[in-house]
């Protein structure tokens, strides 16, 4: 029986989100009131039965360990297979090898061990709850040498300039990867490879002194590679910069967008948490907001999404915001376009204001 094994490839993946990964990584990043980045690309590995999954991580990955613990929420906590993550490790002296080819060269051993033929890889800024087992069983019926999932935009934002476009023939095969705005068929950055061929690029690109997998061995060899596109057309979100965290964040409060993401089986799975239900006391009045466990609310929470443990005071008001685990907001303080990381602590009588294109963001761990 033809399987996959997973790869997410974070090395790609710089700090576009300043102060939301002073001391994190992007794919750990907090999303949604209970979810992380990574959650996304993980779930949708494991809901379409891929057993074995890697992360490739080189900096500020405590985070990341910490959320992901055995795998054991995404039942990879198992004797064979399972879940790796390889931080950088370089012990081969005559190693030569740059960029993400150096994860792929020093661990070689992970896609040798496998057991599968063939290899799913992903980055964490594609969101979406999508099942890869379509997409494998049209990369195998066409004899596909690389299968590389898309999108078709229907509104320009400005996260899709950093993004590649696909152009195709009348066959469905691609003849070009290009970065012209124009073309409204997105790639997500996942793709299926066969992993001979995966294999073979890899040593090639190393010994032509290349960097990045993508980029030369994919982008470069479209002439020798039998390339095609499978198209996603469910709800989906690109998220690479503040601006468009607070978007799609924000995106979630209507409840259409919502449903499409979280309730459409099999669901995205994250860590287990065990707070209790969020508590409403007297004179709290809550509109339009996304509220996770173990919040308890004093005061005014309007269009709004907050993360376990969020303490909102009487007479505190929280519009247009997020606020992630823990924090604490004291009486006469107004927030409006703000986004607050873990652990932040607002005293009394405080405004801070943000807009909905450049949101008010505070680090982890402030007393304001």
């Amino acid at each position: 029986m033809n399987t996959m094994m997973g790869l997410i490839n974070l090395e790609h993946e710089h700090h576009f989100f300043h102060e939301l990964t002073y001391f994190r990584n992007g794919a750990s990043v907090p999303f949604a009131g209970r979810y992380r980045l990574i959650d996304f690309a993980l779930s949708n590995m494991v809901n379409s039965n891929i057993e074995e999954v890697a992360i490739f991580t080189r900096s500020k990955y405590r985070s990341l360990m910490d959320h992901l613990g055995t795998g054991e929420n995404w039942e990879l906590d198992r004797r064979n297979g399972g879940l790796f993550i390889l931080p950088p490790d370089w012990n081969d002296p005559s190693d030569i090898s740059k960029g993400d080819l150096q994860f792929f060269h020093n661990n070689r051993d992970y896609f040798h061990r496998g057991k599968s033929s063939y290899v799913l890889i992903s980055g964490s800024q594609f969101i979406a709850n999508m099942d890869y087992k379509e997409a494998f069983a049209y990369h195998l019926e066409r004899n596909a040498d690389v299968t590389l999932i898309s999108t078709r935009l229907e509104t320009e934002q400005p996260e899709h300039e950093r993004c590649l476009r696909i152009e195709v023939d009348d066959l469905g095969w691609i003849n070009n990867i290009t970065s012209e705005r124009k073309n409204p068929l997105l790639f997500t950055g996942i793709y299926i490879i066969n992993k001979d061929i995966l294999m073979t690029l890899i040593d090639k690109c190393i010994a032509h002194h290349q960097d990045y997998f993508f980029a030369h061995g994919i982008m470069g060899n479209i002439s020798n590679l039998k390339i095609q596109t499978y198209e996603y057309k469910g709800y989906s979100a690109y998220i690479n910069s503040i601006e468009s965290y607070y978007r799609h964040n924000m995106n979630l409060l209507n409840d259409e967008n919502y449903k499409a993401l979280f309730y459409k089986k099999p669901f995205v799975r994250t860590k287990v948490g065990s707070s209790p239900p969020a508590t409403y006391r007297d004179g709290a009045n809550v509109k339009k907001s996304l509220l996770a466990n173990g919040c308890v609310i004093d005061g005014e929470v309007e269009g709004s999404i907050l993360f376990r443990g969020v303490k909102i005071k009487e007479g505190a008001k929280v519009k247009d915001s997020i606020i992630m685990q823990r924090c604490t907001i004291e009486p006469g303080v107004y927030l409006e376009n703000v986004i607050l990381d873990k652990d932040v602590h607002v005293k009394e009588n405080q405004r801070f204001i943000g807009s909905k294109d450049k949101p008010y963001v505070v680090a982890k761990r402030k007393e304001m």
